[in-house]
């Protein structure tokens, strides 16, 4: 199986998988988004460190069962050969309502094929008031055109 676009990447076909990866996570389909990494690709998320298909599907499931009204946005932040690295935030709520800001970043690694060998993310999460969020399209589905990146000044 091929997921182009395949490395080695340009800026622009690494700005271009980081938005197919946000496109993805914003469906909040655990098995659509699998499907980008390899049937062995490791992650370290936050605290957890796991590896393989059926275990993300797992922790996705589990992500979004308490992460409500979760929406994403991802911006490049660098690239060389078959890496890319990129910054994003994401906005949900618990089940209480609260609502938080998740502040991070993530290194990729990618095989011949482009898909995902390696997912390493380093996250934070702010409370922050309902009237505070930034994310207001539809969920679950992609951020529109019209709403920007996080840009410059991402705080």
């Amino acid at each position: 199986m091929s997921r182009p676009p395949l490395p080695p990447f340009t800026k622009e076909t690494a700005a271009q998988k980081a938005r197919m990866a946000e496109d993805a996570w914003n469906s909040r389909d655990p098995v659509r988004v699998s499907l980008a990494y390899t049937e062995d690709s490791r992650w370290r998320n936050r605290s957890e460190v796991f590896r393989g298909r059926e275990a993300i599907v797992a922790f996705l499931t589990r992500k979004w069962e308490k992460e409500h009204d979760y929406r994403l946005i991802k911006d490049l932040w660098a690239f060389d050969g078959n890496r890319i690295a990129v910054r994003f935030q994401y906005e949900w709520h618990d089940a209480s309502g609260q609502w938080y800001r998740s502040y991070g970043n993530e290194q990729w690694e990618f095989d011949e094929h482009g898909l995902m060998k390696r997912r390493e993310a380093s996250i934070n999460d702010i409370m922050i008031a309902e009237k505070d969020r930034r994310f207001h399209w539809p969920a679950p589905g992609p951020r529109p055109a019209d709403v920007a990146g996080l840009g410059t000044d991402p705080f």
